[in-house]
């Protein structure tokens, strides 16, 4: 059972919803056993662009620096700077990380951004070896929780912003799944600030409820790393022709030139 949660968080705003939706997930998963820590980037002042500081003492290849490479000989050598091995710590002690924040342009804020461009360095969060279903963190689970300003209806597949499935497609594919996170489903909170009081109240009381069952939740489906020819990662002939019949494709990232799978990348078990 899932013991240690760390909370990544990202508002300004103690007064926020995002803010809320933090402190409740604090309350009710602390009620339940378990260990809760919060990074709140914001009042850490969490640095966000990813630079040459992040290393301590000199650096390979000053004329043609590559924050890849570099990160990745510090991090075995034990030179990263402390604001990043902090937070590696944290993941290492956690079974579950859920991200807390408002969506920016599609995306996350930049301060988050930057924690993940930063703190999931590589060679600790990632290898050539270690990647997807076969990745570092894949006896960890995760999820994303976030504000959006749109209604739900503008993020739909004949909405205006278009289908959200294919929004979080990079975060949690490109990101969590890529780094072998069990991925849960997300928690969407749909345009809290165009809501009526009575709404936002029901919204955070929706993740009450959720949060009460969380821990047995089952993860989202992302197609395994042994589906791919280890030489070229295109899909093995025998899956592609095992799902040729199919109606729809394998993921939002990968169709087959058939419709997307509906609400895979939100709801387990699609």
């Amino acid at each position: 059972m899932v013991k240690k949660v760390l909370i990544v968080y990202a508002h300004q705003s103690s007064g926020s919803f995002n803010a809320a939706a933090k402190d409740l997930a604090v309350e009710v998963l602390t009620a339940q056993g378990c260990t809760v820590e919060v990074s709140d980037l914001y009042a850490m002042d969490f640095k966000a662009a990813a630079t040459v500081d992040d290393i301590k003492g000199s650096v390979k290849d000053a004329d043609h620096f590559s924050y890849l490479r570099e990160t990745k000989l510090a991090f075995e050598e034990g030179r990263l700077s402390e604001d990043i091995t902090k937070e590696h710590a944290k993941i290492i002690e956690a079974d579950l990380i859920i991200f807390q924040f408002p969506m920016y342009w599609f995306g996350l804020p930049a301060i988050m951004k930057g924690w993940i461009d930063r703190v999931l360095t590589n060679g600790f969060a990632f290898s050539t070896e270690q990647l997807y279903s076969q990745g570092v963190f894949k006896d960890k689970k995760t999820m994303l929780s976030f504000t959006t300003g749109s209604l739900e209806s503008m993020f739909s597949p004949t909405g205006i912003n278009g289908d959200m499935n294919v929004t979080l497609w990079p975060i949690q594919n490109g990101i969590l799944n890529y780094c072998g996170f069990q991925v849960l489903a997300p928690q969407i909170f749909w345009a809290p600030a165009l809501a009526a009081a009575e709404d936002r109240k029901g919204m955070l009381e929706g993740w009450r409820t959720r949060l009460q069952g969380l821990l047995e939740e089952k993860p989202l489906s992302f197609i395994p790393l042994d589906s791919f020819d280890q030489k070229t990662f295109q899909l093995k002939p025998d899956v592609h022709e095992q799902h040729a019949s199919k109606e729809f494709g394998l993921t939002v990232g990968i169709h087959l030139n058939k419709p997307l799978p509906p609400h895979s990348q939100m709801k387990a078990g699609c």
